[in-house]
């Protein structure tokens, strides 16, 4: 008998092989990132074509990425700008950084894409001091004890109508327990709390089951205060 997440799998490459079919490039990205020894948590296919998406919804000109790891979500997110769009991504660990850079330069990304390297919270502040255009869509998929203070810059670098989404926030369904003393639980709830509280948010989240398990992803808009 199958388990849950044998369906789950096989649902998950129905959907992926009618709807977000891989090509070479993309295949390439994961080829690569495999090889380099990434760790195999990028996003799932459906899941970057969802991205995608949600980026053409915004009409989204200027979009910012926290955790970029081989760039396989960064080639979705970029595939859905303008030629004259930016993305900028950031990325903790030089080594994924460099197998993000060749990946986008395969997509024929490296144009409008830049990859920061170091600490996202000492990057996000310089990024600040640049005085950037704000970002219409800000995704963040970096350290998860850190979510909140993402989600705080990500309101510093945005503007009423940009969007939001911050992955991963089920953890196995952990994110229930309020006496959890995982990092990544903690900072996924105070996150969660803080969309809830917060003037200029609007959020939801929802939880998926598929090929990265049981997980789920918040979605929330600026608006303004």
């Amino acid at each position: 008998m199958s388990t849950s997440q044998d369906l789950w799998n096989d649902v998950d490459a129905y959907f992926t092989t009618l709807l977000a079919p891989a090509d070479e490039v993309l295949t390439a990205a994961l080829r690569d990132s495999d090889a380099a020894g990434l760790p195999a948590i990028n996003v799932a296919p459906n899941q970057g074509k969802l991205l995608q998406l949600f980026a053409q919804l915004q009409g989204a000109r200027r979009i910012l990425e926290i955790g970029t790891l081989g760039g396989y979500s960064t080639i979705w997110l970029g595939r859905a700008l303008p030629a004259d769009g930016r993305l900028i991504t950031l990325e903790y660990d030089a080594r994924h950084a460099e197998v993000a850079r060749r990946n986008l330069e395969r997509a024929d990304l490296h144009r409008i894409t830049e990859v920061r390297v170091g600490p996202a919270l000492e990057s996000l502040p310089k990024l600040a001091e640049e005085h950037p255009e704000p970002f219409d869509l800000v995704f963040i998929d970096a350290d998860k004890a850190n979510n909140p203070h993402y989600i705080e810059w990500a309101l510093k670098l945005t503007r009423p109508g940009s969007l939001i989404v911050l992955d991963n926030v089920v953890r196995g369904g952990q994110v229930t327990d309020a006496g959890s003393e995982d990092p990544s639980v903690r900072g996924t709830r105070a996150a969660l709390e803080l969309i809830a509280a917060h003037p200029r948010l609007s959020g939801t989240a929802v939880q998926t089951v598929g090929s990265k398990g049981h997980d789920g992803f918040a979605l929330a808009r600026v608006v303004a205060a």
